[in-house]
């Protein structure tokens, strides 16, 4: 298996300032990627509409549908630091972190994002970070199998 995360899936800072933007900023990572079609962007809207993405710590973790599994080709995982916070209905949101999880994929990755985004210690250190390079050694561990 190939790993979901590199260094250009990694946008330190991103340009985005509202939720619509941001989502779309990480969709477009994974569209340049070659992960997911434009369609599966669409389809993280449509989500969105349903539930809210939002975990808490400052992450936001924007995903398609499960309709949208076909426009999947691989899985692979984009992340956005913002330096000022997005308001994600009301939540401060400095990371997004879109997901792209091939033949179901994106539970394990969930799972992982979510174990390093529960240490507020790192994710200071991610907010300190200042360079795509240093928020990919702090989420590496993403790629081990």
């Amino acid at each position: 298996m190939s790993d979901i995360l590199s260094v250009s899936q990694i946008k330190v800072p991103g340009t985005a300032t509202s939720k619509d933007e941001a989502i779309r900023e990480a969709g477009q990572i994974l569209v340049d990627t070659g992960a997911v079609t434009p369609a599966y962007v669409d389809a993280m809207f449509e989500r969105e509409k349903s539930v809210s993405t939002y975990m808490g710590n400052y992450l936001a973790i924007p995903h398609g549908t499960n309709e949208a599994k076909d426009e999947i080709t691989a899985s692979a995982l984009s992340v956005v630091r913002y330096d000022s916070p997005i308001d994600w209905d009301g939540n401060e949101t400095r990371f997004v972190v879109g997901i792209a999880g091939y033949e179901g994929g994106h539970l394990e990755i969930l799972g992982k994002i979510a174990v390093i985004f529960s240490d507020t210690d790192e994710v200071d250190k991610m907010i300190a970070a200042g360079s795509a390079e240093e928020v990919f050694a702090l989420l590496n561990a993403v790629n081990e199998e």
